[in-house]
C-alpha cells in the first residue's frame, strides 16, 4: 500500500517539533537552525524532547553513511529480535528519498510504506521504530547520513527486504544507478525474517 509523506497532527506532540508520519511510531522533525554570517548551528537530538514524547532517548551506537552517486539505493535494512533497533537518522549533506516499510505483523500500518525527502541543509531527522525496514535513494551526489541506534549491530541479526518487492511496490524517485550486491539480493516478503 502506498503511503504519502503527509504529516498527521498529534496534540500530544504539540510544541515538540515532532510530526507523526503515517506509519505507527515513526516521526519526522527539522531541528531549529541558528544562522549567522558564519553559517549555522542546530541541536540534532534532545533527550528531554524525545522522553516527553514517550520515545527512546538511549543510543548505544552511532554511525555515519556516505553515498557518492545520485540515484544510489541503500536498503531495505532492519535487525531481528532480540536486536531489533530504533534508529534516529539525520540527513547531514545532500538530499535523499527516505523510505520506511512497516514489517510489524501486529501493527495497524503493517506492510504499508512511507517515503519522504530529507534535506541535509535543514538537518531533516527521522525517528524510526523497531520493526521497520529502512532504505533510501540519493537525490544528489555526496550524501551523508548520521544514524543513532538503540541496539548494537549484530551480524547474525541483520536482515533485509528487497527494494523492488512487488507486494510493497515502492515508487523510487529515480532510475537506480548504484546498489550493492547484498541489497540487490535481499528477499521478497514471503522469505523475509521476523522483524519484531
Amino acid at each position: 500500500m502506498i503511503m504519502t509523506a503527509a504529516f498527521m497532527p498529534n496534540p500530544a506532540l504539540s510544541g515538540s517539533g515532532l510530526s507523526a508520519l503515517p506509519l505507527l511510531g515513526a516521526f519526522h522533525y527539522r531541528p531549529q537552525l541558528h544562522e549567522d554570517r558564519r553559517g549555522s548551528f542546530c541541536r540534532l537530538s534532545c533527550t528531554d524532547m524525545l522522553e516527553q514524547a514517550g520515545l527512546n532517548s538511549r543510543w548505544v551506537q552511532s554511525n555515519l553513511s556516505r553515498t557518492e552517486t545520485k540515484g544510489s539505493i541503500r536498503g531495505m535494512h532492519y535487525q531481528t529480535p532480540p536486536f531489533a533497533e530504533i534508529k534516529l537518522l539525520t540527513c547531514i549533506t545532500g538530499r535523499v528519498y527516505d523510505v520506511l516499510v512497516d514489517l510489524r505483523s501486529d501493527s495497524p500500518t503493517y506492510l504499508q510504506w512511507v517515503g519522504i525527502v530529507l534535506n541535509g541543509a535543514q538537518a531533516d531527522t527521522l525517528y524510526i521504530p523497531a520493526g521497520i525496514a529502512h532504505g533510501f535513494q540519493t537525490l544528489s551526489d555526496d550524501v551523508t547520513l548520521h544514524y543513532s541506534h538503540s541496539q548494537p549491530f549484530s551480524p547474525a541479526h541483520q536482515a533485509g527486504l528487497s527494494y523492488r518487492d512487488p507486494q510493497i511496490a515502492i515508487q523510487w524517485k529515480l532510475p537506480v544507478t548504484v546498489i550493492s550486491d547484498r541489497d540487490s539480493a535481499q528477499p521478497f516478503l514471503p522469505d523475509i525474517k521476523e522483524a519484531s
